[in-house]
């Protein structure tokens, strides 16, 4: 006796469907006025339905199958970058740092013939004085 009992109480809760058709309908309006709450005359007035019956009856909602069109819009994700610049930056200069070693012979000769161009300007000053 006991187990035909507890079988329809399992039958029972099993065939068991939240009634979020119903919810919704009760609570459309209040859901469209925001997820945690609205401004309303200078007052902030939280939801009529808590967030554990709301969030209950968004999960039964999607399971159904149905949209879910009272989430707010998501934002923009942050651009900053977290961290220091000089750790982010420090391959990209020590990059740049082996291109200009590989240019310094270059550069060095072209520095002593400025240098060595210079002091014979300077020497030809000197004569014509």
């Amino acid at each position: 006796m006991a187990g035909k009992a507890a079988q329809s109480v399992v039958k029972a809760v099993g065939e068991y469907q939240y009634p979020w058709r119903e919810k919704l309908a009760k609570y459309k309006v209040e859901l469209s006025k925001g997820v945690w709450g609205y401004w309303e005359l200078g007052a902030w007035k939280p939801l009529g339905i808590s967030a554990r019956h709301r969030a209950r009856l968004r999960k039964e909602m999607l399971l159904a199958g149905q949209d879910w069109p009272y989430d707010p819009e998501k934002k923009e994700m942050r651009s900053k970058m977290k961290g220091h610049k000089c750790d982010r930056i420090a391959a990209e200069r020590r990059k740049n740092t082996a291109n200009l070693m590989q240019k310094m012979p270059e550069m060095l000769l072209a520095y002593k013939k400025r240098r060595w161009e210079k002091k014979m300007k300077e020497e030809e000053k000197a004569k014509d004085k």
